[in-house]
């Protein structure tokens, strides 16, 4: 029963592990994970080199000059390895976001508005109000057309 919930615990751990930005970023770049390896390799020759026991460690600190160069390399790749971590994948957004729906929304919108002459109507009549129809009726009486008197010659 125990090894179960060892299990489940572990898978767990796996799968948050799988998805964390920063184990996806080792996964997927070859450089950082050479830049690892390359720090890794290049610390464990100098802990190999100042524990090797012929002079103390602090005389060989300043004298071995492979051990400097190895110390060297080790913090070069460490400091290239976590500027490269520090970079994480940004999570990648999927679909359209609400800008871009609005954008599309406001082009549509204003391409019908352009193309139909009833739906522009209908918009200025809901935001305006509805247009009265008015027709012109003149109350004055229409002259007669005075009679021309023919002009002399």
């Amino acid at each position: 029963m125990a090894a179960k919930k060892k299990a489940k615990k572990a898978q767990q751990a796996a799968l948050q592990a799988r998805y964390n930005p920063y184990v996806q970023r080792v996964i997927e770049d070859d450089d950082l994970r050479d830049n690892i390896v390359q720090a890794y390799e290049s610390a464990r020759k100098a802990y190999s080199r100042l524990t090797n026991g012929k002079s103390a460690p602090t005389k060989q600190i300043f004298d071995d000059k492979k051990l400097q160069k190895d110390i060297r390399n080790a913090a070069y790749n460490v400091k290239d390895a976590s500027v490269a971590l520090r970079e994480a994948p940004k999570k990648k957004k999927g679909g359209l976001s609400f800008g871009k729906v609005l954008f599309v929304g406001a082009v549509g919108a204003g391409a019908a508005l352009a193309v139909s002459e009833g739906l522009r109507k209908k918009v200025l009549d809901t935001l305006f109000g509805a247009e009265e129809e008015f027709e012109y009726t003149s109350n004055t009486a229409a002259s007669a057309p005075s009679p021309t008197t023919p002009s002399p010659n």
